[in-house]
């Protein structure tokens, strides 16, 4: 593998795991909720949560640089705060963690429902409050999802292209991911290059995703 293949795919990881660890706090939070409470907007944040999953990417990446353009609000503060977003490796990292959220979302959410709620409340009666309930009984027990949802967030941030091609580019060497750069050597004739970073592609996933399967067996014993 050659310096300029190598640095794309090390690129990638960092930011995928930069992604997802942006992602996790947000993703357990949401699953806790939507696991363990029943409000009256409940379904419409199950349906927000999920619409990067059923939107074209592109769009996401649309919405995304419309909020974060220098004439919007949030650009804006950004702007005055002289941190710069949009076409840079945090466009990356806050794209991939968008379109990874659900996943983990679901995941997580999927594993807490399956705690059996006696241990909570068992808890409760003891003196515990709702954090010290979440942190030592709901959040051990389920620990084995939010791995397999970590992963699972990871590997959908490293394949991600739509998104992060509209609000980051593909510019060498600063916001070329795996997906783009495999796209752009594509489309260059440079079919070798692009066979490498697929396979690179092809094994992280596959190794991520038996793990996140075998985490997720484990949960269920």
């Amino acid at each position: 593998m050659n310096q300029s293949v190598l640095s794309v795919a090390l690129f990638s990881g960092a930011t995928a795991a930069l992604a997802m660890l942006l992602a996790l706090p947000l993703a357990v939070a949401v699953g806790w909720l939507l696991a363990r409470r029943s409000f009256r907007g409940k379904p419409l944040l199950e349906t927000v949560v999920m619409l990067p999953l059923v939107l074209p990417p592109v769009a996401i990446g649309l919405l995304l640089l419309q909020v974060l353009g220098r004439d919007r609000p949030l650009g804006r503060l950004f702007d005055a705060a002289g941190v710069e977003v949009v076409f840079t490796w945090k466009a990356v990292v806050l794209a991939m963690a968008v379109m990874s959220l659900p996943l983990m979302v679901l995941t997580i959410r999927a594993g807490i429902e399956q705690v059996d709620r006696r241990y909570e409340a068992m808890a409760a009666t003891l003196g515990a409050g709702p954090f010290r309930v979440f942190s030592t009984i709901t959040l051990p027990l389920a620990r084995g999802s939010v791995l397999a949802g970590s992963l699972l967030g990871f590997a959908r941030a490293l394949g991600e292209f739509g998104a992060t091609i509209v609000v980051a580019g593909g510019i060498p060497g600063q916001t070329q991911t795996l997906a783009v750069a495999i796209f752009n050597l594509t489309e260059a004739g440079r079919e070798a290059d692009a066979s490498v970073l697929m396979f690179v592609s092809v094994a992280v996933a596959f190794a991520v995703l038996a793990t996140a399967n075998a985490l997720l067996r484990k949960g269920r014993t």
